[in-house]
């Protein structure tokens, strides 16, 4: 689960690291050729289309680089853009705009990405019960950006880590000896560390569906890699004891027919790791 105090904290980690990385010891190409009681204003262009995401995230760099800098908003996260759009102003020195551009775009350009791949299959669930999850197949060290993506594209969020849900997966399974080993074991170490988190299992096949409803206290089944068929029988077979995730296999084209298949959830990894940054950039208004 996302918190303000982890969003807070992930967005200021992210933010402070970006700048540090492309600024080194100063924008020497800047401080070379422009003064520093310079002003100026530079606008934000779109130059392609889909969703709008990072709009926040920019005034918050902005703000983290010179809180004087002055930005006019236009176009608001999660709104359809195309070519030719401008998202924003921003006025004020131009060391310090330039100093925000590359952090500012690389964000953007790759939250918008993300949301309209995210806008694009929640559009196809129009109609049924099914919610569209990311996963932890991020960018390191930027996952924070592409889960808030995630969310302006209509989507919602799995968890964040490995320290805000219990998810059993094929590995934790056989490591442990076996589904009903894995979750037993699992169960005793939340009540021996007092810990409130939610168990998630993930099933091969529908005999392992089966054992893992013997099994009490788990709150999510993910079907991995079923057919259609399969994930149709698996659903009857949980009929309510406990939510149902889809993976694997999902795309434009199957998406909507797990969705009718009756699960709560489909996860892609895709929303993260398989998107092509939208074109965006910050061009300077001469005076």
């Amino acid at each position: 689960m996302i918190t303000k105090e982890l969003f807070e904290k992930e967005l200021d980690i992210i933010i402070s690291n970006a700048i540090r990385e492309d600024v080194g010891d100063g924008d020497h190409s800047s401080l070379a050729c422009i003064p520093e009681n310079a002003r100026g204003k530079a606008k934000l262009l779109v130059k392609d289309k889909g969703i709008i995401a990072g709009v926040n995230y920019a005034k918050r760099v902005f703000a983290y680089v010179d809180k004087s800098l002055k930005v006019n908003v236009l176009i608001e996260d999660g709104s359809e853009v195309s070519f030719g759009d401008v998202v924003l102003y921003v006025e004020g020195s131009p060391q310090s705009i330039l100093k925000c551009e590359r952090t500012v775009l690389n964000g953007m350009q790759r939250m918008s990405a993300i949301a309209t791949k995210t806008k694009e299959f929640v559009d196809l669930l129009k109609g049924t019960k099914t919610q569209v999850l990311d996963t932890r197949k991020t960018t390191p060290g930027i996952r924070m950006l592409e889960k808030w993506a995630v969310k302006i594209g209509g989507g919602e969020n799995h968890r964040f880590g490995l320290f805000d849900m219990i998810m059993l997966k094929d590995n934790h399974i056989d490591f442990a000896g076996g589904i009903t080993r894995a979750i037993e074991m699992t169960k005793e170490y939340l009540k021996e560390t007092g810990k409130n988190l939610d168990i998630m299992v993930e099933a091969r096949d529908l005999l392992e569906v089966k054992e893992i409803l013997q099994n009490e206290g788990v709150h999510r089944i993910l079907i991995d890699n079923f057919d259609f068929e399969d994930t149709k029988k698996a659903v009857k077979l949980i009929n309510g004891k406990c939510l149902i995730e889809s993976s694997g296999n999902i795309n434009a084209e199957t998406i909507r027919h797990y969705a009718e298949c009756g699960v709560d959830y489909i996860s892609s990894g895709a929303l993260t790791h398989s998107v092509y940054n939208m074109d965006l950039s910050l061009k300077a208004i001469k005076p």
